[in-house]
């Protein structure tokens, strides 16, 4: 989620949302379909605000009602960019709120480079926007450590779910009016002149990576030393920040500092962060929460007279696990719950020591509690593998839960363990494969491609540098092996973009074939309905719309049997079958049907095999129904041609 940007102050022009449009199920089916499309999740946005947005720009496009704006959006696809650009405005600037950038340079960072030593700085810019405040974060190191020193051991992530402002951030180019919040003399070290714009510096710029990321969604990035996510929160509701603050907890290190907007505090999460300066809104991650100390006394118990230090280890290691692990005592009381535990099932310090089956997550999203007893009987762990977790009506979550006996001497019963895997993005990698070849199969067979996707792909690929590198990183791979895949992707960017030209020449190409044959079968006076070989609808001509009363939209990719027409299908079922799926060339019988209007009409249907394309013509590739008016009423009865 972008925290630079939000919904804009209201206008006299602006509708406002009531609590009924913040509750309609229109409203939620329009939510949903813009996260299934295009990949925006605005549930954790506080409502009101959003349906007042959404308003707005309904309000441009002369509609009022939100199904109505439902089926704009699936006909007009560039409504999409104005709607995001109403919801989300990208509100940053170079060194915002001068005072707090002031401390940070004077107290903090010496601070943090002295304890660093002379590890590598990693630093996130969450919600970056336009970039402004990623670049403010290199240029302030740089003026720390000095430029050789900044390019040897600093990286600065900078992410965003927004793709047209990391667009924009990543040519780091800005007017003179955006850099009018700049420190005397960093316009002259910083930025060199580039027309009517400047350029900042390409040595500095080669240590800033963009990328996409989701905070509601996509994993934190691990191991920050600073993390800057100004004005995000205000504008999520309580339970959507609770997630937010404990991802971003995760992703920093032991006295790691956070560093939020003017606006936003951390009132309720005092167990994961302390005050460094209120404010200006700079927080350190506590080494220790109420949480964490209660661990490390279970783990003391357990262990007898262990070490404190190999105890606070084992206690840091269990509490900062990716894996969300819960452990049960042997009276079934709850006794541990690391952090991402915690974050994932809404788990706190106040349920160490309640009774298991109290909780929901004893049952949701799985029936724990039998397994556990029986674990506890057999002393043999068990696995529950691929459980499917509704945590809101549109977020689904895949799991593999390992249910472990905890034994002592003589194979006494301890406690059970708990470790819930996340497994959805394996599921979803591997949905989306299948998909592919399948897109892939179709393209093959009718080389149909839109403009608006090979322009979708083209931004992807431009973006796919900056993206890979992010990657490289996780995978802790070299600089130099990122510049030289930088290097060969811009090449493959290049390529592609002459494939793309040649693409939109075979696209014009394949549309004038498409009018050309929507202009034969208007041209028909008979209904014309083709079918593939499964009988599904394929195309439905004008005649077709005038006989049954069904519109081509509506009977595309529908079965043509399971249409609610007055066409008998009991009669047409064997012939057209046999004929779709290549046993018979042709057939043709007279039938009984009842039309649009409900009157009874003889129909002669003849029914035709359609050859596959390309060379080898021998293959079958559906078949065509021809309808029209029989001459003799009294005829029936199939004949084969």
């Amino acid at each position: 989620m972008t925290g630079s940007q939000h919904p804009e102050p209201p206008d006299s022009g602006d509708a406002v949302g009531t609590d009924a449009d913040a509750l309609s199920p229109a409203f939620e089916r329009l939510l949903d379909y813009l996260k299934e499309v295009r990949g925006f999740d605005f549930t954790g946005y506080k409502r009101a605000s959003l349906v007042r947005r959404v308003l707005h720009q309904m309000q441009r496009v002369a509609i009022t009602d939100f199904e109505q704006y439902h089926d704009y959006l699936q006909v007009h696809p560039e409504e999409f960019t104005q709607l995001f650009n109403t919801i989300l405005i990208n509100v940053t600037g170079f060194f915002r709120d001068r005072d707090a950038w002031d401390l940070l340079a004077s107290d903090l960072v010496p601070s943090l480079l002295d304890q660093l030593g002379d590890e590598p700085i990693r630093l996130w810019s969450a919600a970056c926007a336009s970039g402004q405040e990623a670049y403010s974060l290199a240029m302030l190191f740089a003026e720390a450590l000095g430029r050789e020193k900044f390019r040897a051991r600093v990286k600065i992530y900078a992410t965003d779910v927004d793709e047209e402002a990391l667009s924009f951030a990543r040519l780091a180019s800005y007017t003179e009016r955006e850099l009018a919040g700049l420190p005397d003399g960093y316009r002259q070290r910083y930025f060199e002149p580039a027309g009517t714009r400047f350029q900042f510096d390409t040595d500095l710029r080669r240590s800033v990576i963009f990328g996409r990321n989701d905070l509601l969604q996509d994993a934190p990035i691990s191991r920050i030393d600073l993390l800057a996510c100004r004005n995000a929160l205000m504008y999520f509701n309580a339970e959507t920040q609770n997630r937010i603050v404990s991802r971003l907890a995760f992703a920093l290190k032991p006295q790691g500092v956070l560093f939020l907007g003017k606006a936003e505090m951390l009132l309720n999460h005092s167990a994961a962060f302390e005050p460094i300066d209120l404010k200006r809104r700079f927080f350190r991650k506590r080494t220790s929460s109420p949480t964490a100390r209660a661990v490390a006394d279970s783990l003391r118990s357990a262990a007898g007279q262990a070490a404190t230090e190999r105890s606070q280890l084992s206690s840091e290691a269990f509490l900062n696990s990716p894996v969300a692990h819960i452990v049960i005592d042997h009276d079934n009381r709850i006794q541990l719950i690391n952090h991402a535990a915690g974050a994932t099932f809404g788990l706190s310090v106040r349920d160490v020591g309640r009774s298991f089956s109290e909780l929901e997550i004893s049952y949701r999203p799985a029936e724990l509690r039998s397994y556990i007893d029986g674990v506890a009987a057999s002393r043999q762990p068990a696995w529950l593998r691929g459980i499917e977790w509704h945590r809101s009506p549109t977020e689904v979550t895949f799991l593999d839960i390992q249910v472990l006996p905890l034994t002592g001497g003589a194979n006494r019963l301890l406690g059970v363990s708990l470790m819930f895997n996340d497994v959805s993005r394996y599921r979803r990698l591997n949905d989306d494969l299948e998909a592919t070849n399948r897109q892939l199969e179709t393209a093959y067979e009718e080389l149909q491609s839109t403009n608006e996707e090979l322009e979708t792909t083209n931004e992807e690929l431009q973006s796919t540098i900056e993206e890979l590198e992010t990657t490289n990183e996780e995978l802790q791979s070299t600089n130099e092996e990122l510049e030289t895949t930088n290097e060969e992707l811009q090449s493959t960017n290049d390529e592609l973009h002459v494939i793309n030209q040649e693409l939109q020449a075979r696209t014009a190409e394949i549309s004038s074939l498409n009018h050309f044959m929507e202009s034969v079968l208007s041209s028909l006076t008979a209904a014309a309905v083709v079918v593939s070989p499964e009988l599904t609808v394929r195309t439905w001509n004008r005649q077709a719309y005038e006989l049954w009363g069904l519109r081509e939209d509506e009977t595309l990719g529908q079965h043509l049997l399971n249409l609610d027409i007055g066409l008998p299908t009991d009669e047409l079922r064997t012939v057209a079958r046999e004929v779709a799926s290549g046993e018979r060339e042709r057939a043709e019988l007279i039938v009984q049907a009842v039309d649009r209007r409900g009157r009874p009409v003889s129909l002669r249907v003849t029914v035709t095999t359609l050859a596959g394309p390309g060379p080898q013509r021998g293959g079958n590739d559906g078949a065509l129904l021809l309808m029209e008016s029989a001459s003799q009423l009294g005829e029936s009865g199939p004949s084969a041609g």
